[in-house]
């Protein structure tokens, strides 16, 4: 593996593992400055909200000046808002914290952009990208557990940690990390709108089809996992310590998928378009299963879903950064993670209005969902075909 590639996986790995540390740890932090439970989800929220703003914008700067200071910026941004939360004496200041942070988060948006500038094609940008996927799987599996033994000093320890892991990371990005942005255009004009990538975004006849399937998925997706754990509880009686092991479960087939299976097997068997329509309707199916209250099927779900979505997230990214223009790499894909963080904003909200009407609700909505992505799909391999034809 070539330098470069090594040092943007440690970099993700670095800063994946930092998040994961307060992770269990942030709920019992805020409330033990009198936040209520909403309060709690609201800070969730702030950071989603703020990354959709900056993300695309952050992603176009990085078109034009390079990835390696948006980079470094980002990180070093993660650094001050993990101290700012740390210090914090009130409410407001734990807001400002994750403001600070969700507000300059490019550190995945810039990590793709430059596994794809270092990409030899379709095959190596898809297998690129699945490292990063897996980094962040291992980051959410060491994390957490990491986080755990360091609340035992304090409830705030693990946040200044935090703090001096992305600072450390910092450093070593500035002397390690190189720019791979060789078609750079400093004459690029950048709008201060953040809304305006959005806008060109929804003007993209070509990528709109993706843009659209990507958030299909995200609201799908993340609207099941937002009521994961109460689903299991009510469903079959676990308990946190059960329902953490099936996160943790999940996690594992996640980096199996993109660290190995997804170079070694799947992109060998199947073409990214293949492989996309594939694990939508395997997505599909293991929310249904997710949805019918059989403990059987409800574990045939959980190895279905890590399983769909570790691979789909990858293709997707892949073909819609493949299909960008390559001075544009970097805002399409701050598109992408804006998208996403608006997934995060809104899929708890519908999922927790259904969840109170019927507990499989959240899971029949992402079957919709999925359904229309997967006739989206069929629509457009059709055209494309007749077009050839």
């Amino acid at each position: 593996m070539q330098k470069e590639k090594v040092t943007i996986v440690f970099t993700v790995l670095v800063d994946v593992i930092g998040f994961g540390i307060v992770i269990p740890i942030l709920p019992f932090y805020v409330t033990s400055f009198g936040a209520s439970p909403l309060t709690v989800t609201l800070l969730f929220s702030s950071f989603a909200f703020f990354a959709f703003l900056s993300s695309p914008f952050l992603g176009a700067l990085s078109d034009k000046i390079g990835r390696r200071p948006v980079l470094l910026v980002s990180i070093a941004s993660t650094s001050l808002g993990w101290f700012v939360f740390a210090a914090a004496t009130s409410i407001p200041m734990l807001f400002l914290g994750r403001i600070i942070d969700g507000a300059a988060a490019g550190n995945f948006t810039v990590a793709q952009s430059c596994l794809v500038d270092i990409s030899k094609d379709e095959k190596d940008r898809a297998g690129n990208l699945g490292l990063i996927g897996a980094a962040f799987g291992v980051g959410f599996m060491v994390g957490p557990l990491l986080g755990g033994v360091l609340s035992t000093v304090s409830h705030s320890f693990p946040f200044l940690v935090a703090g001096f892991l992305s600072a450390t990371n910092t450093i070593l990005a500035f002397f390690l990390l190189p720019e791979t942005h060789r078609d750079r255009n400093p004459l690029m004009p950048l709008s201060v709108n953040p809304l305006a990538p959005l806008k060109r975004a929804a003007l993209n006849v070509e990528l709109r089809p993706f843009f659209i399937a990507w958030i299909l998925f995200g609201l799908s997706f993340m609207a099941s996992q937002s009521v994961f754990a109460l689903y299991a509880e009510a469903a079959f009686g676990f308990t946190s310590f059960t329902t953490g092991l099936l996160f943790t479960g999940m996690g594992i087939v996640t980096v199996l998928n993109q660290a190995f299976l997804l170079r070694r097997f799947w992109l060998r068997r199947f073409r990214e378009d293949q492989l996309e329509f594939l694990m939508e309707v395997v997505l599909t199916l293991g929310l249904a299963c997710m949805a019918l209250r059989s403990l059987p099927l409800f574990s045939a779900a959980i190895i279905l879903l890590a399983s769909s979505q570790s691979i789909l997230r990858v293709v997707i990214t892949s073909r819609v950064a493949g299909l960008a223009p390559p001075p544009m790499k970097g805002e399409v894909l701050g598109i992408m993670t804006s998208l996403m963080a608006a997934s995060m904003v809104i899929a708890p909200i519908i999922a927790g209005v259904l969840f109170e009407l019927n507990i499989s609700l959240p899971f029949v909505f992402g079957v919709l969902l999925m359904a229309f992505s997967i006739r989206l799909g069929e629509r457009i391999r059709k055209r494309g075909r007749s077009e050839q034809g």
